[in-house]
């Protein structure tokens, strides 16, 4: 079989806070990683939180975003949207650029490993406005970021964020919310009208939907697939029963990450694994990836070139 670690992927949902490394994290004295699945939805931001709570100096950040291109490369990105709650971090921490300066620093040293990534910001739905207003303002400054979006508890809804997503929209930033992981439908049809959003976050409970289906499928709007992460969040009881070959049976645009909870080439595996994928299937999906980023059309042509390679040698 074809080794999964050298087809070329684009990653397009993945947060940087879950990708710290559990060897450093002990280092830092932090929580150890759990187990199992988390019992809650709860439980997993609890969990994080503590991880990001550890994250103060501007050394930190940027040695996180520079192991987090190393192990990337590792797994055959090529080309990753990291997500960063900048904002949170700074207000945190006193220093409102500093955490997002970091890691733009780190990332820029991590292209030595032959990847190019960019940036997305979030925003807890829970969170203030105000603080929203802080993360369009980081947005716009850096070059390296090209995008906003809100995460977090999709029962907590959009409208109250419009104003700001509208100037986002506006100032040309790309908009990319979560939808449709643990709440249902009527989250992603606010994320697509309210929100603007381009992408879906998740978006798996589109199948409760079939008008819904029929609409993002004609709209082509592409879904970012977490397959392990929705078991490990208890979103889904198995992979096995994950809904993804039923996503990808109604047509929809499908790409596989990770929320940063597993490695990228493992997830590929998994899927050859627990639902037959054959390798032409899994270099779909890696296309896919890179045709539902925000990449410049060079690096998409790369990475189709790289997967057309890997695919014609056994």
């Amino acid at each position: 079989m074809r080794d999964l670690r050298l087809l070329p992927k684009a990653h397009l949902h993945v947060h940087l806070e879950s990708t710290v490394r559990p060897q450093t994290v002990r280092e830092w004295g932090g929580p150890p990683e759990p187990e199992g699945p988390f019992a809650s939805f709860r439980e997993f931001a609890d969990q994080r939180a503590r991880v990001r709570e550890l994250l103060r100096t501007p050394e930190q950040f940027r040695r996180v975003a520079l192991e987090f291109c190393q192990d990337e490369a590792a797994q055959g990105t090529r080309y990753a949207e990291v997500t960063f709650t900048a904002a949170s971090h700074g207000e945190r921490v006193g220093a409102p650029e500093m955490p997002l300066e970091a890691v733009l620093d780190g990332l820029a040293e991590g292209r030595r490993y032959g990847i190019e990534c960019r940036v997305l910001l979030d925003h807890s739905r829970r969170r203030p406005v105000e603080r929203l207003w802080q993360t369009f303002e980081l947005a716009t400054r850096y070059d390296e970021v090209i995008g906003i979006g809100l995460a977090g508890d999709e029962n907590h809804p959009l409208a109250p964020f419009a104003e700001v997503l509208d100037a986002a929209r506006g100032a040309g930033l790309h908009l990319v919310h979560h939808a449709g992981e643990a709440a249902g439908p009527a989250s992603i049809r606010e994320a697509l009208g309210l929100g603007h959003s381009e992408r879906l976050g998740h978006g798996i409970r589109v199948l409760d939907d079939p008008a819904l289906v029929d609409e993002v499928r004609e709209r082509g709007v592409p879904l970012e697939v977490c397959p392990t992460s929705n078991v490990l969040l208890g979103l889904v009881p198995t992979l096995a029963a994950h809904p993804l070959p039923r996503l990808r049976a109604a047509g929809l645009v499908v790409t596989i990450n990770t929320d940063g909870e597993t490695a990228l080439a493992g997830e590929y595996a998994r899927l050859r694994e627990v639902f037959g994928f054959t390798d032409a299937e899994l270099a779909e999906l890696a296309v896919a990836g890179a045709e539902a980023s925000f990449a410049p059309s060079q690096v998409k042509a790369q990475i189709a070139a790289g997967v057309a390679a890997w695919l014609s040698h056994p």
